[in-house]
């Protein structure tokens, strides 16, 4: 009965209004959440910019004023709504998911929804925890190699300072918070995958060399075309995939379990219709 499918048949025309009614509800928050990101987009951004204050800091720097500039008219309002936006996803994700598990879930088994129901907290989890990582150290060891390049205009040479462009700034650090967001997810991906039998974990062991490789290269891809945070998202990425590796183990062993259970209990139930029917 734990495989037993709750939701009644509809029609396509019922399907199409349970859509809209979450596409609303989805889009509602999300809007309601942009406006007041956008609001307080001024602060929101103050507040992305402490990470190139402690960049500063750890270059020695901490007599110079932080400074970003704009060079178009529209530059700082358009970036305004990409800090809103940004904003407006992070706070409004939790009612989006909702929205299409409540979507979704109609279709699912009893014991689908409850295996899908923790990847659905810990994707959210995961993310947050590589924008973590990403604004406290990643950001300010990224900000510090750039800011090792200036010079100073002593004797014989021209005074070289870095002053970013808001937009580009914004760029970069959004591209990083998303980078190391999507790889943060890889745990939750490899043990679904496990669930459904698509990977193993002796599949994931023997391809870790190709999995080093492909993490080189997609840093390479996501992240700017600096050394420290290429290296800074191969590294969590190459030890999320071996997390991911225990994970399917984990997933492997409790499978076996419930195989080994499920064969017990109907082996039980065999033995107990022999008995019954030995009786009458």
């Amino acid at each position: 009965m734990s495989r037993e499918i709750e939701d009644r048949p509809q029609p396509l025309l019922e399907h199409l209004i349970e859509l809209r009614t979450r596409l609303m509800w989805a889009v509602g928050a999300f809007f309601g959440a942009f406006l007041v990101c956008f609001y307080f987009a001024k602060q929101l951004f103050n507040l992305l910019v402490l990470p190139f204050k402690w960049a500063v800091s750890w270059a020695g720097l901490s007599h110079r004023n932080v400074e970003l500039i704009y060079t178009a008219p529209q530059e700082f309002f358009f970036t305004q709504i990409k800090v809103a936006m940004f904003g407006a996803l992070v706070i409004a994700f939790p009612v989006i998911a909702s929205q299409v598990y409540k979507f979704v879930a109609p279709g699912l088994y009893k014991n689908e929804r409850a295996a899908f129901l923790p990847f659905l907290v810990a994707s959210p989890l995961l993310f947050l925890l590589g924008g973590a990582l990403v604004y406290f150290f990643f950001t300010p060891m990224v900000m510090w190699f750039f800011l090792a390049m200036e010079q100073g205009g002593g004797e014989g040479e021209v005074a070289i300072q870095l002053l970013p462009k808001v937009s580009e700034y914004l760029s970069l650090i959004m591209s990083l918070v998303f980078a190391f967001g999507l790889v943060f997810q890889l745990p939750v991906v490899t043990t679904l995958l496990a669930r459904v039998g698509f990977v193993t974990s002796q599949g994931l062991a023997e391809k870790r060399k190709y999995a080093i490789v492909i993490a080189f290269v997609v840093a390479a891809v996501l992240t700017p075309p600096d050394p420290v945070s290429q290296i800074g998202l191969a590294l969590p990425a190459i030890l999320l995939y071996e997390i991911s590796i225990y994970t399917a183990r984990i997933v492997e062993r409790r499978r076996a379990a419930e195989a080994v259970e499920r064969e017990a209990a109907t082996e039980q139930e065999s033995s107990s219709e022999t008995a019954d029917a030995a009786k009458s």
